[in-house]
């Protein structure tokens, strides 16, 4: 029978007055008894309406249903057949807009906590397992995967499965993308980036890190001298946008890019880091999406006094809920309907205000928010020795400008068709490059697509 309790299994976390002094993980996770049981909440319907929500289409009654036994790694096995990064997913996707969702358990209560449930199942494997993936036999064809964040590894486990070479060019000294620069210890450890990213290595995946591809190779080199028959571009967006108001240059003022890459790839928070960062007193983050909540949470973790400056209300926060409500729990002051118009300096050139206006609601703009408009006369100045620009990102031009072929939208994104396919035969896309910056399940989702294109594509010229 199921268990017909209308509300989840709560999520053990850490104390905030404990996790906003140190990096560490700050959801605990399941116990076995709690998978358990969370697990027989699950109806098993018959339309299975919460697949219908997940962009890599996991099996997700399936693997609930073997957690509901206690049959952790058989969970494992069913959902490890459409995601490459189930340990991943199961702590950064927005499962409650997509595949909880659609659960039904959600109408009169509350959702299955499918993602919770995605991570206790990774975690057992990747503690218990001892046997390793089998690589499947070659089926002689190469094909050269650019970035090595979500969209690229999902890519490039795909192919790996199907028999195929696949060498993985990253430019950074460390795979795993936006995985590891982007987002915080404390919400994805980066033991966990790691174990997935050396799964997909025992699938065979090689990977080269420390490869700028359009300055240390081109795309051109990799398919006429190097013999690769398809090529993926999965780099993200990793191009930081700014406000274009005065003081922007000033010392203390960090993208949210530079600031978590700082933190997250190079340990700036750890003596002796090799990149340090700026130890504020008070911080300023503008922006109200994950990003701006990620950089804020660290700043805090960095001792400094936080305050998020945000132009709409709290209703229009992009941001997820839990990590909003994660981020006052610890402390964050939240400044709504606060628009910066000048970054303002000492006379040493650095950073030792923000000045801003408050605004109010207006009419909807074209994404059917409701449009922040100035109060005339509303200046005020927020004190602080650092500010961070959380305004979102675009992909870089690199590979573009050095590609003939590659046709760009107006913000910059590779065109590309529904299954990746760009403008240039051959050469293949997917996640951030082509959307601007979404999430890492829809770049997840982005890269099989094209791994199936991909694999079309070989076949089609053998």
């Amino acid at each position: 029978m199921p268990n017909m309790r209308p509300d989840k299994n709560p999520m053990p976390h850490q104390d905030p007055q404990v996790r906003a002094g140190n990096f560490g993980e700050v959801a605990l996770g399941y116990t076995p008894e709690q998978a358990v049981d969370e697990a027989r909440r699950c109806l098993n319907c018959k339309h299975r309406p919460c697949v219908s929500g997940c962009p890599v289409r996991i099996n997700i009654p399936d693997f609930i249903a073997r957690m509901a036994q206690g049959d952790f790694e058989g969970a494992y096995q069913i959902i490890a057949q459409d995601s490459a990064l189930p340990a991943v997913c199961g702590r950064v996707c927005p499962q409650e807009n997509q595949c909880e969702a659609k659960c039904v358990r959600g109408v009169k209560g509350e959702a299955v906590a499918i993602g919770r449930l995605e991570r206790f199942a990774a975690d057992w494997h990747n503690t218990h397992a001892v046997d390793q993936p089998q690589s499947p036999a070659p089926n002689g064809h190469r094909v050269a995967v650019i970035g090595s964040g979500p969209a690229g590894l999902t890519c490039a486990g795909d192919l790996a499965k199907k028999g195929y070479d696949v060498t993985v060019f990253e430019a950074l000294h460390l795979a795993g993308g936006v995985l590891v620069y982007g987002i915080p210890e404390f919400r994805l450890p980066k033991s966990i980036v790691q174990q997935e990213v050396d799964t997909l290595k025992e699938l065979g995946v090689k990977i080269e890190t420390n490869m700028v591809v359009g300055r240390s190779v081109t795309i051109d080199e990799l398919k006429e001298e190097q013999g690769f028959e398809a090529v993926f571009i999965g780099t993200g967006a990793g191009l930081p946008k700014f406000m274009g108001i005065p003081g922007e240059n000033l010392k203390g003022v960090y993208s949210a890019n530079e600031f978590l890459t700082r933190i997250n790839l190079m340990k700036a928070y750890q003596d002796g880091s090799d990149t340090p960062i700026q130890r504020a007193r008070r911080v300023a983050v503008v922006g109200g999406g994950n990003v701006a909540m990620d950089a804020a949470r660290c700043a805090k973790r960095l001792g400094a006094e936080v305050t998020v400056v945000y132009r709409r209300s709290e209703a229009e926060l992009p941001a997820r809920v839990e990590e909003v409500h994660h981020a006052k729990q610890e402390g964050i002051e939240f400044r709504m309907l606060t628009n910066p118009t000048a970054v303002l300096g000492d006379d040493k050139g650095w950073v030792r205000g923000l000045n801003c206006v408050e605004m109010e609601l207006g009419e909807p703009d074209a994404s059917g928010r409701r449009s922040p408009v100035e109060k005339p006369g509303s200046d005020f100045e927020i004190e602080c020795d650092v500010v961070v620009m959380a305004l979102g990102t675009s992909p870089n031009p690199l590979l573009s400008a050095t590609t003939s072929g590659l046709e760009t939208t107006r913000r910059g994104c590779l065109v590309a068709d529904e299954e990746g396919a760009t403008t240039r035969p051959g050469v293949f896309a997917g996640g951030d490059a082509v959307t601007g910056a979404a999430t890492v399940i829809l770049a997840m989702g982005a890269g099989r697509k094209a791994a199936r294109a991909i694999d079309a594509y070989v076949r089609s010229k053998a």
